[in-house]
């Protein structure tokens, strides 16, 4: 009998530990969703021009080196000697053109000159109108991640439904885990708000 028993309550104790390991799990996974939509929203917010000169404005670009398409950094040195300037220092010079090239083809908006030697960027002021259209680009992208992050609740509390309809969970602890959910959609929306905010600032206070 005591050997039944003994089976019974280990058998008890791994259910609650996996239940315990299941819920642990659905939490970090929402969360870790919901943080990598915050992470390409922030990306997105790098790479929208704001009259200023900025390193990260090159993040994107890729260049053709011996064969391979490779990030800018890892092929040439960026640095902003003046407000409006980038200077792009090849390390060999002879990849200065696939550098122009492969900025020409990117979505920066922006010409390159290039000597043979380095190759300049020069960063046209933004004009008001400019700045408009760029603070309702930037919140319409917002409010597409926002709702990201709002389908990734939605994904979680299914799946906390499905485990309630199961048996798996009881009523109050997929109430309990829902809440959880709740607090990690909040913070993260109020991450993006955040990040919007900034953006915002960067785009109507440039000069």
């Amino acid at each position: 009998m005591r050997l039944v028993n003994n089976i019974f309550l280990i058998h008890t104790i791994y259910k609650i530990t996996l239940d315990e390991c299941m819920k642990e799990k659905l939490l970090d996974e929402t969360d870790s969703r919901m943080q990598k939509s915050v992470e390409s929203f922030e990306r997105e917010m790098v790479h929208i021009r704001t009259g200023r000169a900025t390193p990260n404005l090159l993040d994107s670009i890729k260049v053709e080196y011996y064969g391979n398409e490779v990030p800018l950094n890892q092929v040439a040195s960026v640095s902003i000697p003046e407000p409006r300037t980038i200077i792009i220092q090849p390390w060999e010079k002879q990849i200065a053109g696939a550098i122009e090239k492969a900025i020409l083809k990117s979505n920066l908006g922006i010409t390159p000159n290039n000597d043979g030697s380095i190759i300049r960027l020069s960063i046209p002021a933004l004009t008001e109108e400019r700045r408009k259209d760029l603070v309702r680009m930037i919140k319409k992208t917002a409010e597409d991640f926002r709702i990201s992050v709002r389908n990734i609740r939605r994904d979680a509390n299914e799946q906390l439904k499905k485990a309630e309809k199961a048996s798996e969970i009881s009523e109050d602890e997929s109430k309990r885990l829902m809440d959880k959910v709740q607090k990690l959609t909040d913070e993260n929306i109020e991450k993006i708000d955040k990040i919007l905010d900034k953006k915002e600032k960067e785009i109507l206070q440039s000069n």
